[in-house]
C-alpha cells in the first residue's frame, strides 16, 4: 500500500469526514481518550488526529499533540482546537506515523484511532507509538480487523485488492497485527456500531537498553 494512496484520500474527504465517521467511531473514539488519558497532567500524543473529533474529549488539565499525514484534515482540527478553546492542545503537525518527530519517551500515553489499517508498514507504526511513549506508558487503539464472521472475513478478502488503493487494509487480521507490532496487549473489547471494530488497551513495556 503506497501513503501517496492514503494522502490522496484523505485529502478528498476532509470535508464530509465528519459527517460520514464522525457519529459512527463516536462511543469508540470516546472511551479510548478515557482509557488513555486517566490522570492528571498526562503529555499525550495521538496518532492520526485527523479532523480533531477526539479533541474535546480529552481532560483540562492534559497536554495534547496531534499529528496527521493529511494538511487538509490538520486544519480543520486546528479550527475546531480554535473554536471550541481548546487549551490543553498543544500542538497539531503534519507528520507520518511511521517516522514521528519526537525523542524517545516523550509522552506518558499514545493513541491512534481508526489508523492502524491505513499506514503501509503497520509494525514500524506501532514501533514508533512503542519508541515515543514512556515505559509502563499506555497505548490505546481503536481498529477495524478483520471479523470472525465466515460472511464478512469473505467479504474483506474480496475487498482487500481494490481497498489498498484507496489506502487501507480491508483484510486486517488481528493476531498477526498482535504478532507483528509486538504490543503488549492487556484488554481487547468490541466497539461502535455492531462490535465491527475493536478496542486495544496496551502497556508500552520496552527492553531494558531503552529505559537509561
Amino acid at each position: 500500500m503506497d501513503l501517496r494512496d492514503t494522502i490522496r484520500t484523505y485529502r478528498l474527504f476532509s470535508g464530509s469526514y465528519d459527517f460520514v465517521f464522525g457519529p459512527v467511531f463516536h462511543p469508540g473514539r470516546k472511551e479510548a481518550v478515557r482509557l488513555a488519558n486517566d490522570r492528571p497532567g498526562q503529555r499525550i500524543l495521538e496518532v492520526g488526529v485527523g479532523t480533531g473529533l477526539s479533541l474535546p474529549y480529552f481532560r483540562c488539565d492534559s497536554r495534547v499533540t496531534g499529528i496527521d499525514i493529511s494538511a487538509e484534515m490538520l486544519a480543520k482540527a486546528r479550527r475546531r482546537a480554535e473554536r471550541q478553546q481548546l487549551a490543553h492542545v498543544e500542538g497539531l503537525h503534519v507528520m507520518d506515523a511511521e517516522h514521528l518527530e519526537f525523542a524517545d519517551n516523550s509522552f506518558d500515553a499514545v493513541l491512534a484511532l481508526y489508523v492502524a489499517s491505513v499506514v503501509p508498514s503497520p509494525s514500524r507504526f506501532a514501533a514508533e507509538m512503542r519508541r515515543v511513549c514512556i515505559p509502563g506508558g499506555t497505548i490505546v487503539l481503536v481498529n477495524h480487523f478483520t471479523s470472525d464472521n465466515v460472511l464478512l472475513r469473505f467479504m474483506e478478502k474480496r475487498l482487500a485488492r481494490v481497498a489498498r488503493h484507496i489506502g487501507f487494509h480491508a483484510d486486517f487480521p488481528l493476531d498477526t497485527f498482535a504478532q507483528d507490532s509486538a504490543l503488549s496487549i492487556r484488554e481487547i473489547r468490541p466497539s461502535n456500531l455492531f462490535g465491527y471494530w475493536r478496542l486495544l488497551r496496551c502497556v508500552n513495556e520496552k527492553p531494558a537498553s531503552t529505559l537509561c
